[in-house]
């Protein structure tokens, strides 16, 4: 490590090289607690964690098996002797809400945030196509909001003062606004062309939301307008719903079968004459990375023939989630 310091100092190494091998170094010495152990109830994979943001002390879980679980992870529940002498705290799940609870989840849980004023209320999104609210205290669920599809991500705003809204992002192409002080959907967002994957509220505007969905695109909304006020897809990459392969030649097939029928010839378009430019190629360059377009007509490029500027705000596959700073 010193003769990293060295090298940093004498200017042989770059500070983005020093920063890596720091990195990567620690990354490296990582290692399993033998003291602290949590003990967890879930018998599928966890989809959801969150630690809460008031106390910074009880841990949320949601797992694939339709259970969630609430755990203190600076409290031990239990201690066991472990190697040398030494104890192993056991941190053991303080509430577990699984199917056998009369209101628990019937599918995956893909979702579980604590409610961000304190630590007595949480909220689970299920594959069911339901959104519930729970009571930490009493393990009963509070309210709940039927949805009109699987159950993606919710989100709440840390800097709510004015409202107390989880947005949710389903499979459905609309985001959805559910208000726990009244029990109904406040309204919804409408822009998206195919399931939502995620939601993010702002952290310097408490009416800021960021949304990505598999269409490919990033849309800003602020709630209380209508419409999205800006789309991360500046290269016009959305995928949108798009029939299946076999069913457009189909339809194509049953166009070309009447148009025959009518009478009617194919025939190709003449070919115009092109203008000639500087270089006498008969060809006009684009601004992007000099890739030949005939005349003005607009083409979608493919990701790699497009700039490193356009790549950065746009997507050629879903988005899957994001994290604000």
């Amino acid at each position: 490590m010193w003769r990293e310091i060295r090298d940093r100092e004498a200017g042989k190494t770059r500070p983005n090289s020093f920063k890596n091998r720091v990195s990567s170094s620690r990354i490296f010495d990582l290692q399993l607690s033998n003291y602290k152990d949590v003990v967890s109830p879930h018998r599928g994979s966890i989809n959801s964690l969150q630690v809460d943001l008031t106390e910074g002390r009880y841990l949320l879980s949601g797992a694939s098996d339709a259970s969630a679980s609430v755990f203190d992870i600076q409290h031990a529940t239990d201690f066991e002797g472990g190697g040398e002498g030494a104890l192993i705290a056991k941190h053991k799940s303080l509430i577990t809400i699984d199917k056998q609870h009369q209101n628990g989840h019937k599918f995956a849980i893909s979702s579980a945030i604590w409610y961000t004023i304190d630590t007595g209320l949480f909220v689970t999104g299920s594959y069911d196509h339901y959104i519930k609210v729970w009571d930490t205290n009493s393990t009963q669920m509070v309210m709940n909001f039927k949805m009109p599809g699987k159950v993606y991500r919710t989100a709440m705003s840390p800097l709510a003062t004015s409202h107390m809204l989880i947005a949710a992002g389903t499979e459905d192409v609309q985001v959805r606004l559910c208000d726990i002080a009244s029990g109904a959907f406040a309204h919804t967002l409408s822009g998206h062309r195919d399931g939502v994957m995620t939601v993010e509220w702002s952290t310097s505007s408490e009416w800021v939301l960021v949304t990505g969905g598999c269409d490919g695109a990033i849309r800003f909304w602020d709630i209380r307008r209508a419409g999205c006020f800006l789309v991360l897809d500046q290269s016009q990459s959305q995928l949108g719903r798009r029939p299946p392969l076999l069913a457009r030649s189909a339809v194509n097939k049953v166009s070309t079968s009447k148009a025959l029928s009518k009478g009617q010839t194919i025939s190709a378009k003449p070919r115009l004459p092109q203008k000639k430019s500087g270089s006498g190629n008969g060809i006009k360059h684009s601004p992007i990375g000099q890739i030949p377009a005939k005349g003005s007509l607009k083409q979608r490029l493919h990701p790699g023939m497009l700039s490193s500027q356009d790549r950065a705000t746009a997507h050629y596959g879903a988005v899957t989630g994001f994290k604000n700073n």
